[in-house]
């Protein structure tokens, strides 16, 4: 694994999660307790700890205004699926709930098998319509492999950017208010460091980075930036709310039901649903860029209440692979598909990162925005 720079402080990690001095801007009171875990209970505990009656409450009153935005339409609302545990309760909660759901998933080459097992299996069961956009595999291969040569450390933004816009394209065809996202803050609430990831409606950036490898453009690729956001989010009303929010919700109380009554299999980790997050979480991150996302994934449970944090502890031993023949296996894998020899892998693991902001970008615009916005509301 490759040193993260701020090895030269004193290791620290936190007494209440597992978030340690790996991340940049982390800090810790006199108890030892960090600024991430701290944020994340103050901005979400109203969430998690929300008194049953009012989040009933607030449950009812969605779904009472979904099925009447839904009245004579095919569906009156959209649920991205991954294939992951938070999107599928989200759908299954959904149907119980009496929705008439479009399942959308987006298909980029990663799908495991497993992955694919899952969603056929809930969608066969619950009884609902799936739409999959499947995207072309050589712009995406390219797209990728510009996002490899610019040395940037969001690759994922790709599949991110793609997946938003998808949903919000499938949600404007049927004039349907309401994407009901298995976002949440029980298990994912705890904010990402800004240095491991990258904005997600950046597609000038996406556009910048492919351009710099030669290709003139996104010819299918369904990206989405700020404009569009704005046009989907205020103009259109496509509202993206997090759905498992309005339900009291244990992921692992979700995992058990789901393999009992759907043919559910679960993954090691959070997102291992696609081979190529697997590979990127699990090798590319530590390798290449000094993180390891299982810290800031299982310290979410851990300050949600979902996870004791000796159990956190034992859950970050080891490389987050289960075992180095899995990890060998996805290399070979990702060798293959992408064309790359080991050495190629290995001259792009050995360079140095290059900041996302050092190519265009149109994440100042969005900021500028989002700032306007508060200001008038």
């Amino acid at each position: 694994m490759k040193p993260n720079s701020n090895e030269e402080r004193a290791y620290q990690q936190c007494t209440r999660c597992v978030m340690d001095t790996t991340v940049s801007d982390i800090t810790f009171d006199e108890q030892g307790v960090c600024n991430y875990c701290t944020e994340f209970l103050e901005r979400s505990i109203h969430i998690i700890h929300e008194n049953p009656v009012q989040k009933e409450a607030r449950l009812n009153t969605l779904v009472a205004t979904t099925k009447e935005d839904g009245r004579g339409k095919p569906y009156d609302c959209i649920v991205g699926v991954s294939g992951g545990v938070d999107s599928s309760w989200t759908l299954v909660e959904v149907k119980r709930l009496g929705l008439r759901p479009l399942a959308v998933h987006m298909d980029n080459g990663w799908n495991s098998e497993l992955a694919q097992n899952n969603i056929a299996n809930l969608v066969r069961t619950l009884n609902v319509d799936l739409y999959t956009h499947v995207i072309d595999w050589e712009e995406y291969r390219a797209l990728m492999q510009a996002f490899f040569d610019a040395d940037v450390i969001d690759i994922e933004l790709l599949y991110d950017n793609a997946m938003l816009a998808v949903n919000y394209q499938q949600a404007s065809q049927y004039g349907l208010k309401y994407i009901l996202a298995g976002t949440n803050q029980a298990t994912e609430g705890m904010r990402m460091p800004v240095t491991w990831n990258w904005f997600k409606y950046d597609k000038k950036n996406i556009v910048a980075l492919a351009r710099r490898n030669g290709l003139k453009g996104l010819d299918t690729f369904p990206a989405i930036g700020t404009f569009g956001f704005i046009y989907h989010q205020y103009l259109k009303k496509n509202r993206w709310l997090s759905f498992l929010d309005y339900l009291p919700y244990n992921k692992f109380d979700a995992l058990n039901n789901l393999e009992a009554n759907y043919g559910y299999r679960r993954y090691p980790f959070k997102h291992y649903e696609s081979i190529f997050t697997r590979f990127y979480q699990g090798y590319i991150l530590p390798e290449k860029f000094g993180v390891d996302k299982r810290k800031v994934h299982i310290g979410t449970l851990v300050a949600s209440g979902q996870m004791t944090r000796e159990e956190a502890i034992q859950g970050l031993e080891g490389i987050p692979y289960p075992t180095v023949q899995e990890m060998e296996a996805d290399i070979s894998y990702f060798l293959k598909k992408m064309g790359w020899t080991k050495q190629h892998l290995d001259d792009y693991i050995s360079r140095p990162e290059v900041p996302h902001a050092s190519y265009s970008t149109e994440e100042p615009l969005f900021r500028l925005f989002a700032n306007i916005y508060k200001k008038l509301t």
